[in-house]
């Protein structure tokens, strides 16, 4: 998994650079050191300035998250692998038997280290046996020091490997903690917002209508309700429904927007749901209908379809449509009634909603959810 720009990975690539060319360096000092002892030492230096020309375009080519993929890595390891299998003929087998070292030295753990940071433990040690293979492959005789380096390549693709997977987990923690808090800060300036001016709308509406008959009476009522009810969103500490778990007949919560101007269609047989699925769809399809009867003429179709693990509830009008681009000119003006009370509700219980709107033909909205939240 790559890491963002300006990840926790960030540093450990800075650094895997530094060990290269820090490895590089005593490659070169090792080749001025033994030059008279190889077999053919044009092709040793060569192969240097191949080995100093790769690391600078490793350098560059990693330094951006966007090309460190496969291409990339692939490469990597099999320039490395290459330049190890060139050490045989271009030192000599005979000086190699009397102790002078590889080309690859230190300098062919970097695409063990590149793979490890890359893409965890499990890559770094497939690039280190790869890696290690090359290299026994160049030994006529393997000894315990030959096994040695193969166990140090291991090592540095596990731990450095494991060192960034948890650099990627540190990152992920602190991205929900940042996210956490800043939703906590909005959350609290809205609160702060909306009792300044919407629960203090809704109390006066409640105290001074508690006594008056009618509708204005009812009025007040649901006011009183709904200040409680805000209240206790805004503190984070919405009473749960009671039975929440409960099943519930969808025919019945979706009975009462049935009227003259409203024709509801559904199943001979219960269309039961949990009632937190149950109640936020038909919350759903009453936004729908208020959006009908505000902007559609009110007259309106409901059908109810049981699908076995899904249900869908279709509202169908015939208003004059949406116009294009209306949904999106709408939340950005802050009309959320189509993207929260409808899509919103929907999405969060897993379901999905499709609107179907033609200029002077009407608008049906389907609104589908599994049988059981998610």
């Amino acid at each position: 998994m790559p890491s963002p720009p300006g990840g926790f990975e960030v540093p450990l690539w800075r650094a895997l650079t530094v060990f290269r060319v820090a490895s590089l360096l005593y490659v070169c000092a090792l080749a001025v050191r033994d030059v008279d002892r190889y077999d053919h030492p044009f092709a040793v230096g060569a192969l240097i300035l191949t080995m100093i020309f790769w690391t600078g375009a490793t350098a560059v080519g990693y330094a951006r998250p966007a090309r460190r993929r496969w291409p990339l890595l692939l490469a990597d390891l099999g320039v490395v692998i290459a330049i190890v299998l060139s050490t045989p003929w271009a030192v000599g087998r005979e000086a190699l038997g009397h102790g002078v070292p590889t080309l690859g030295v230190a300098w062919m753990a970097g695409p063990v280290l590149a793979w490890a940071v890359s893409g965890g433990r499990r890559r770094g040690t497939v690039a280190a046996l790869l890696v290690a293979g090359a290299d026994l492959a160049t030994r006529e005789r393997i000894g315990q020091s030959s096994f040695t380096g193969v166990i140090l390549l291991l090592l540095a693709g596990v731990v450095v490997g494991h060192v960034a997977r948890l650099a990627v987990a540190a990152e992920e923690r602190l991205q929900h903690a940042v996210e956490l808090e800043a939703a906590t800060r909005e959350r609290e300036r809205l609160a702060r917002d909306i009792h300044d001016s919407v629960l203090q709308v809704l109390a006066l509406v409640q105290r001074r209508g508690a006594h008056l008959p009618g509708e204005a009476g009812e009025l007040a009522r649901l006011a009183g309700e709904q200040e409680a009810a805000l209240r206790a969103l805004i503190a984070g500490t919405a009473p749960a429904a009671a039975g929440g778990t409960d099943a519930v007949d969808l025919r019945g919560l979706l009975g009462r927007y049935a009227s003259a101007a409203v024709s509801l269609s559904a199943p001979a047989t219960p269309v039961t749901l949990p009632r937190q699925v149950a109640g936020e769809l038909a919350a759903a399809a009453g936004a729908a209908l208020d959006n009908v009867g505000r902007h559609a003429g009110g007259r309106a179709w409901v059908l109810i379809e049981d699908e076995g693990e899904t249900v869908t509830v279709s509202i169908r009008d015939e208003g004059p449509g949406i116009p294009d681009g209306r949904l999106v000119e709408a939340a950005a003006q802050g009309r959320l009634g189509v993207a929260q009370s409808i899509r919103g509700r929907v999405t969060d219980l897993g379901g999905t909603v499709r609107i179907l709107s033609t200029a002077d033909a009407g608008t049906e909205i389907e609104l589908t959810v599994p049988r059981t939240q998610r």
